[in-house]
């Protein structure tokens, strides 16, 4: 019976993890922001919901990944025809990176600091370490697996062993059984032939030559 991991990925942890991340991609979000609030809602790290999502999740998604990013492209496309039409929207340049990343605005290069560009970088040795982690986990279990596979091997060598003396044993009692089955057929004729000739009437001659049958 194979083992489930108590931190395995189930169904609905890849779907919220889709969904999230497909609508972060669709309103002009980050990854990574993304990623932090599929942590939050199912009790993981933001670089394990990263790792699954480039690793596995992605892959299942990408058709609804290009529809997510024509939306983005269009509501951008929406946003400049606003703040073009709108002069006092532009006050929204003050805001920093942070606060337009938490309210998933578009990170434009006037939102761009250093602070994000460390937080990014972080971001990614966070994930780094995740897909260590992984790496070292499944070189465990493979460990494991090759140990279990001498172990099985030493068996199987320990049971064809004992089956060839089985069956020279076999061979050995299969061969004395036939010859003691001889002896006892020839002890057998040899008994009734005995017997047939004490039944046969035997004769002497007397003294004036007749035949005298002996009991």
């Amino acid at each position: 019976m194979t083992a489930v991991r108590q931190d395995a990925w189930s169904p609905d942890d890849d779907l919220i993890l889709a969904e999230v991340t497909l609508r972060h991609i669709r309103e002009g979000s980050t990854q990574l922001a993304a990623f932090e609030e599929v942590g939050e809602r199912i009790g993981r790290t933001s670089a394990a919901c990263g790792f699954r999502w480039n690793s596995c999740v992605r892959k299942r998604y990408e058709d609804a990944i290009q529809i997510a990013k024509q939306q983005r492209q269009k509501r951008n496309y929406m946003k400049k025809q606003t703040y073009a039409a709108t002069p006092h929207v532009s006050s929204l340049n003050v805001m920093d990176a942070e606060e337009r990343a938490y309210k998933n605005d578009p990170l434009t290069e006037e939102s761009l600091s250093i602070d994000t560009v460390i937080r990014f970088l972080r971001q990614w040795k966070a994930t780094y370490q995740e897909l260590n982690r992984q790496i070292k986990s499944l070189e465990r279990d493979l460990r494991d697996r090759e140990e279990e596979l001498l172990a099985l091997r030493e068996i199987n060598e320990r049971l064809s062993l004992e089956v060839n003396n089985a069956q020279t044993d076999y061979r050995a009692v299969n061969d004395d059984y036939k010859t003691l089955i001889q002896i006892m057929d020839r002890a057998r004729r040899l008994t009734v032939l005995t017997e047939e000739e004490e039944l046969k009437p035997r004769f002497k001659m007397d003294a004036n030559g007749n035949l005298e049958r002996i009991e």
